[in-house]
């Protein structure tokens, strides 16, 4: 049986990523390791599209992962997460990073293009949505909010304008309620 007949048997005729059943090829995933169907899978013209061209990448086409992350496929595994780790500033895919789990061999796949993966050391910032914070932002109170040390109660609802971030501590940043200047722990706060 040839190797297109047993992507497309595997597949189901569909892309192996989005679900999508038009325009759909092949597509080698790359260091390839054995030279057969294990190191392809089959994707729509936009995924194909979209690997292979970083400037063209729309963050929302790829929300797809969500359930592609989970074929038991590795070459589909690498696929996601090589898009993934590419689309972490976004927010919302470093929570899917977080769940997806790779054996070593197909991390080492994975990795064997050398994507770029953000320092680890790196505090980021984030809001309860996720969202990244950056020093300056406006960021609003999810809750009421005892002020200790003080009888103050910054209440749901407050702006809180030109925050600046705890370089130490991803959960901590500062900012102005009213007249005084306190730390605020970031999962109480959207950013506006």
């Amino acid at each position: 049986m040839s190797i297109s007949k047993i992507l497309e048997e595997r597949s189901g005729s569909k892309c192996e990523l989005c679900g999508s059943k038009e325009g759909l090829s092949a597509f080698e995933v790359l260091p390839a390791k054995n030279g057969n169907e294990d190191d392809s899978v089959v994707v729509c013209a936009t995924c194909s599209h979209q690997i292979e061209d970083e400037d063209a990448v729309d963050a929302n086409h790829w929300r797809c992962l969500n359930d592609s992350m989970w074929s038991e496929v590795p070459a589909v595994q690498v696929i996601a997460w090589r898009m993934l780790t590419q689309l972490k500033a976004e927010g919302w895919p470093q929570g899917l990073l977080d769940m997806l789990y790779l054996d070593d061999e197909t991390l080492v796949w994975a990795k064997a293009l050398g994507v770029i993966e953000e320092n680890t050391t790196e505090i980021v910032h984030r809001d309860v949505n996720g969202v990244i914070l950056q020093a300056g932002d406006s960021v609003v109170l999810i809750k009421d909010l005892k002020v200790k040390g003080s009888s103050l109660i910054a209440k749901q609802g407050t702006a809180v304008r030109r925050i600046t971030l705890d370089r130490e501590n991803a959960e901590h940043i500062e900012g102005k309620v009213g007249p005084t200047q306190i730390v605020i722990i970031t999962k109480y706060v959207k950013k506006m």
